[in-house]
């Protein structure tokens, strides 16, 4: 049988290193879903003004995998020896109860800095796994709490001036320039990253995939 096939329902650089480097070669199909709306419609729904993270993060990795489930079907629904599952992801930062994304400008990205150095915050990655061929699912999500370190200001100009924690989830990241100013961790560094290893192994046993099979071998 052919190696399974893992869709990354994402358009991340680091999600698709991180599995690279871990012997996964992912298929890169990046979910177009209007997120905000997604969030809103929800909030409505329960009659609260915002989702508990955890919530949100989840309900955006379902949306974006099943977006790309629908998209994809078709082409592997008549290659049953090769199965495939899609993985949705969506990371926040919990900080003050509050969800942090992606600043995506610089001021903002200052403002958030400003109020995270020297404190803690829960980085939440939702992961949404559908198994194509039999339609069978598994969702979870990552929690890990992530340690700042208590930033100067010309630090924080600096770190921002270089763009990279504009387009990511909390400004911050813990594989690039940003992992100097992250103390420490308590939990699974991976999910901050923004998709857990181990917790995506648990998932694909629990829909009869073994991690090992989605190894990209030199003798394939």
């Amino acid at each position: 049988m052919s190696a399974p096939t893992l869709i990354l329902a994402s358009a991340s650089p680091a999600r698709a290193a991180l599995l690279r480097s871990a012997g996964v070669e992912p298929d890169i199909r990046p979910a177009d879903v209007d997120e905000e709306a997604i969030l809103a419609e929800a909030a409505t729904a329960a009659r609260v003004n915002a989702l508990p993270v955890p919530e949100a993060v989840a309900l955006l990795a379902r949306a974006k995998a099943e977006a790309i489930t629908q998209a994809s079907h078709a082409r592997v629904s008549d290659a049953p020896t090769a199965p495939a599952v899609v993985v949705g992801c969506d990371s926040l930062l919990e900080l003050d109860g509050a969800g942090l994304g992606k600043p995506h400008t610089a001021e903002l990205a200052r403002q958030r800095w400003r109020r995270m150095r020297g404190r803690s915050g829960i980085l939440h990655s939702g992961h949404h796994v559908i198994r194509l061929d039999s339609g069978a699912v598994a969702f979870a999500v990552s929690s890990t709490t992530v340690h700042f370190a208590d930033l100067t200001d010309a630090e924080i100009d600096a770190y921002v001036d270089t763009g990279e924690p504009l387009a990511v989830a909390g400004a911050f990241t813990i594989d690039g320039l940003g992992g100097a100013f992250v103390t420490g961790v308590d939990g699974d560094p991976h999910g901050v990253v923004g998709l857990s290893l181990p917790l995506l192994r648990t998932m694909l046993a629990s829909l009869d995939l073994a991690w090992v099979d989605l190894w990209h071998r030199r003798n394939d």
